[in-house]
């Protein structure tokens, strides 16, 4: 009986090896926004739960493989970073090859779902995705804070993807300018990304900088460039996220959109607050306060934007 609890214990510890190694709290936030931008298409007139369901399976199985394949590539990395030390692969749990056979299997799942349940259009987005993320932004986390500029490609892409997987495109296909709104969500969260992830990398700096990451604007680390140009981008994001609006995609003309409408711009303020006392303050409190309000930003601003769909 002994053994056989032993089994069990060990196949459940190697299937929560496995669920780490998809980052299944970030994954999950990325599958999010891509399924509210699905949403968001003109073409959806009603929720289908099973294609949602099957836009989040095959999402989870694609970004997971990104994760899978980043964790395989830092090892060394993660290993002597406080907060990654414990992940499966950096710990010794999991061997570099297992993660990129996970990796490989999990990618290719995940975009055959995304092909033949949706459209083609949609798996290339979505592996387009995986090689930057995976083999552009990994490798040049240590070479450059260019890095985070690419990274957000990647970062952005599920709006894309959610947005092709509804609309069969990411351009003309006879709403007018409603077509262009996959770009428009697209460009909400590349923006959002910059704030987001430098109050992060403002809070790791000591665990990036003994790693070799260089993720910061300034190479100095945390500076008053820094909280600026997250300042920056807190603004830009504001008329940014006015554009659905301009371009019919959603209205503000009832009370739920003037609602909707009153929710974004509030957001948006809030945020920019946030970065505007961290130029004020410079210190970590005031770094972790954008990281979690970047967190609550982007759920409230997607679900705004859905809620006022035209």
């Amino acid at each position: 009986m002994g053994h056989f609890d032993a089994a069990i214990n060990g196949k459940n510890s190697k299937l929560r090896d496995y669920f780490q190694l998809t980052k299944p709290s970030l994954n999950i936030m990325v599958v999010f926004s891509s399924v509210i931008c699905y949403q968001m298409a003109p073409k959806i007139i009603e929720t289908d739960w099973w294609m949602i369901l099957l836009l989040f399976i095959g999402g989870f199985l694609v970004t997971g493989s990104a994760n899978a394949m980043n964790m395989a590539v830092e090892k060394e990395t993660d290993a002597v970073m406080k907060r990654t030390a414990k992940r499966p692969v950096a710990s010794g749990r999991m061997s570099v090859k297992e993660a990129w056979a996970f990796a490989i299997i999990a990618g290719a799942i995940g975009v055959f779902i995304l092909g033949y349940f949706f459209n083609w259009l949609t798996a290339g987005l979505a592996a387009f995705s995986l090689f930057l993320y995976a083999f552009i932004y990994t490798p040049l986390k240590k070479i450059n804070a260019i890095a985070v500029l690419v990274g957000a490609f990647p970062g952005a892409l599920p709006c894309l993807i959610g947005w092709a997987a509804g609309n069969d495109a990411i351009f003309g296909s006879g709403h007018g300018w409603k077509d262009y709104g996959g770009w428009v969500l697209f460009g909400i969260q590349f923006l959002w990304q910059f704030p987001h992830f430098w109050a992060i990398a403002w809070v790791a700096h000591k665990d990036y900088s003994t790693a070799g990451f260089k993720l910061l604007p300034a190479e100095k680390g945390p500076t008053k460039f820094t909280a600026m140009q997250s300042v920056a981008y807190a603004v830009l994001m504001l008329p940014v996220c006015i554009l659905p609006y301009i371009i019919h995609l959603t209205e503000y003309k009832t009370i739920t959109g003037a609602i909707s409408f009153g929710l974004v711009i509030l957001a948006n303020i809030f945020l920019i607050g946030q970065c505007l006392r961290l130029y004020k303050e410079m210190n970590v409190k005031a770094a972790r306060r954008v990281m979690f309000s970047s967190y609550i930003y982007l759920p409230v601003v997607l679900l705004a934007l859905l809620a006022s769909k035209v």
